[in-house]
């Protein structure tokens, strides 16, 4: 969803930018309108490719004039630089700011031939005056004052962003067509942009809370390029008794071309959760056998969800709402960094009782919440050696 032209790419259309703020100034005076019966303002949809930043797809419009001379730009509300102070963790708490940026619809029509990604253009049934208005409010949305605004990455995207400007400048009112029995979790719709990308498919479930577990309206779905295709494809504009169509044309503006598939790590995280799991079973009949415990092995285990429970931690703090109240902090967690040096030093410590019983919660947790793939068998791990303490405790005693 987010679009990969950093702010550098995009100064490329400096001066093109300049004459749609000189052209707009002269539209607001009534100078040199240009015909709007010759212009045509669309909704591009991108497909993915195989960079990250692409996995969901791109949206944009697009304004042609077909006079001589005339604009064609393609306005883009998927802006940022990429290198920004902390972009990454502006982003991951909810606090990274993006904005519109338009250049010639000829380059990034190349941007996305380069990558083989296909483009759908949607020509908008729109009246004389619509266009108009409409020209004007992104060309004032360029100015350096309104240009920016605060990205979230289900609610306010390139995608509703396009949405919501295009809507608010149709006089009418738009109706959309609801697909019947189509109200998807948020998690399963980024499972299905994801599915080819395990490790990304991880990481979002890892930080996606118990709210991306919860069904759809067909408004939430529109944050998906692909699902504000389909519903523009079935709208209608009610206006003084009447209906239109919303899109009157639609077309191929970048066919689809070959993709080149990048090769990621070998293994999934369910893989990898497999083999940490085999190895803790093998380790726990060993130790079992030999009346001690490898402080090694544990030391790893309770590093590991450490690690990750400060970085479920930290996301209550974040301006995402989806990803507040995470069920797998009841067990990744930082108590087990807490608990770490007692266990490494072999002092006595109720650590292995706490977590038997995170680690029920944590397994009925996962019957409202969907856990990221091989997590639950990181949990595993530590309640085998959980398992094991308490009845080397208990043996001890007897």
């Amino acid at each position: 969803m987010k679009y990969s032209k950093t702010i550098k790419s995009v100064l490329r259309g400096g001066l093109f930018l300049l004459t749609l703020l000189c052209q707009n100034t002269a539209l607001a005076q009534d100078h040199d309108l240009p015909p709007m019966d010759s212009v045509e303002i669309s909704l591009l949809t991108c497909q993915p490719h195989d960079e990250v930043y692409s996995l969901y797809g791109h949206t944009a419009i697009r304004y042609h004039e077909f006079t001589k001379g005339g604009i064609d730009a393609a306005f883009n509300y998927g802006v940022f630089n990429y290198d920004a102070p902390f972009f990454v963790v502006r982003f991951v708490f909810g606090l990274t700011d993006y904005e519109l940026g338009a250049y010639p619809t000829q380059l990034f029509q190349k941007e996305y031939r380069h990558f083989g990604s296909m483009v759908t253009e949607q020509v908008l049934n729109l009246t004389n005056d619509e266009k108009l208005t409409l020209r004007m409010a992104l060309v004032e949305n360029l100015r350096p004052t309104n240009k920016v605004y605060r990205y979230n990455y289900f609610y306010n995207n390139c995608t509703t962003k396009a949405r919501d400007i295009i809507e608010q400048h149709i006089r009418g009112k738009v109706q959309y067509t609801g697909r019947e029995d189509y109200t998807p979790t948020y998690r399963e719709m980024v499972h299905h942009m994801t599915r080819n990308h395990p490790w990304s498919r991880f990481g979002n479930d890892l930080l996606l809370g118990i709210q991306a577990d919860s069904k759809t309206t067909m408004r939430q779905q529109e944050f998906l390029p692909d699902n504000l295709l389909y519903d523009f494809d079935h709208a209608q504009i009610y206006e003084n008794g009447e209906y239109r169509p919303l899109v009157k044309e639609r077309r191929i503006a970048v066919p689809a071309g070959v993709q080149m598939i990048h090769n990621g790590f070998p293994l999934t995280p369910l893989q990898i959760g497999e083999i940490l799991l085999a190895i803790g079973f093998v380790l726990f009949l060993l130790q079992w056998r030999l009346h001690r415990v490898f402080i090694l092995w544990e030391s790893l285990l309770m590093l590991l969800s450490g690690i990750i429970g400060i970085v479920l931690f930290l996301m209550l703090f974040s301006q995402h709402p989806t990803v507040r109240i995470n069920l797998q902090l009841l067990f990744f967690n930082p108590l087990h960094l807490i608990y770490l040096w007692p266990v490494i030093k072999g002092r006595p410590t109720r650590y292995w009782l706490i977590c038997v019983i995170m680690c029920i919660l944590f397994l009925i947790g996962s019957l409202f919440q969907s856990y990221a793939e091989g997590i639950y068998l990181l949990a595993l791990c530590l309640l085998l050696q959980s398992i094991l303490h308490i009845f080397m405790f208990k043996r001890n005693e007897q």
